[in-house]
């Protein structure tokens, strides 16, 4: 039997990539001769903590794009489930796992809610996500009586801020985050259950999949995502604040189409949602970098978003 050659995924990433890798080092070399402190050491660690926040959410949103949806409400979820850890931590006393994984599991409920509606009512994805969104942010402010929690318990703030053999711990949870959802997509049922579900809905009933379970359970996984960054962010900023997250939909869209996911469902990979958050990332930081204002800069990712998913679009009618 031939084996297959080790460097054939690599290569067939590349392949599928070319375009988005040879922009991100044509942009990166740009950015290094406009700006010294590009390449500086200390800011390449913090481009890779700020990745890291977007790529779990990309992660989340890729997930839902396969399978022809979105959720517009991440961004709040990231507020609610910062707020409520750093609230059960700091100010009851609770153990701050639990705080953690109830965080987590407020996430999780934020993603249930969504998918349960979406997946049995056949309400779009934009206009479910886009409602839940304002009450979730509503959760976070009754959470904290619309004011910011100071984190004062030192293992959650060493999961926003530490480093583990001299990586920063956000990264190292993005990695994670990063290698399971890619086995899950790739090596499972329930991955190929998401690609036919985005692909051909119609068909992928006939041959017995349960598409409504298929949804319900990509959205509670986006859920999951989002609350995993919101904790990551409150305890990097130290507090818990219920204004974090505004427009981290957009960013994580961003990621996600660039990576080269697409609208019209069924395609998508984390290899290409990585490559994607790098580059919004960057973009970001060396925007920052240029002292551009932040109203231009909303201007330059929401071209980047329309450019990309143009993109997409020319792909599907060439084929």
């Amino acid at each position: 039997m031939q084996k297959v050659p080790v460097l054939k995924p690599v290569v067939n990433f590349v392949k599928h990539n070319m375009a988005t890798i040879i922009a991100f080092f044509v942009m990166s070399l740009g950015l290094a001769i406009k700006s010294p402190a590009f390449l500086n050491v200390d800011n390449m660690v913090n481009v890779l903590r700020q990745v890291s926040i977007n790529a779990i959410l990309a992660i989340g949103i890729t997930y839902t794009l396969i399978t022809i949806g979105v959720d517009l409400s991440i961004g709040s979820t990231v507020a609610m489930s910062g707020v409520l850890a750093v609230a059960m931590s700091s100010s009851l006393g609770v153990n701050v796992w639990v705080a953690i994984l109830c965080g987590i599991l407020l996430g999780a409920i934020a993603g249930f809610f969504n998918g349960f509606v979406i997946s049995r009512t056949g309400m779009p994805p934009f206009i479910v996500t886009l409602a839940t969104q304002l009450s979730i942010r509503g959760i976070a402010y009754v959470i904290t009586g619309g004011k910011p929690i100071t984190s004062t318990d030192n293992v959650l703030n060493y999961i926003g801020n530490g480093y583990l053999f001299n990586i920063p711990v956000p990264v190292i949870i993005m990695a994670v985050v990063a290698a399971v959802a890619a086995v899950i997509l790739n090596k499972t049922k329930f991955g190929r259950h998401m690609y036919a579900t985005g692909g051909n809905k119609e068909a992928a009933i006939y041959s017995g999949i349960n598409v409504k379970n298929v949804q319900l359970s990509v959205y509670v996984i986006c859920g999951i995502l989002a609350a995993i960054s919101g904790i990551i962010l409150a305890a990097r900023l130290y507090s818990g604040q219920p204004t974090v997250g505004v427009g981290y939909e957009g960013d994580a869209v961003a990621a996600t189409v660039v990576g080269g996911t697409s609208f019209s469902g069924g395609v998508g990979t984390i290899g290409g949602v990585m490559l994607g958050s790098l580059v919004i990332g960057v973009l970001n930081n060396g925007m920052n970098l240029l002292k551009i204002p932040y109203y231009y800069q909303l201007v330059v990712k929401g071209l980047v978003i329309l450019l990309a998913v143009y993109i997409d679009t020319a792909k599907k009618k060439k084929s």
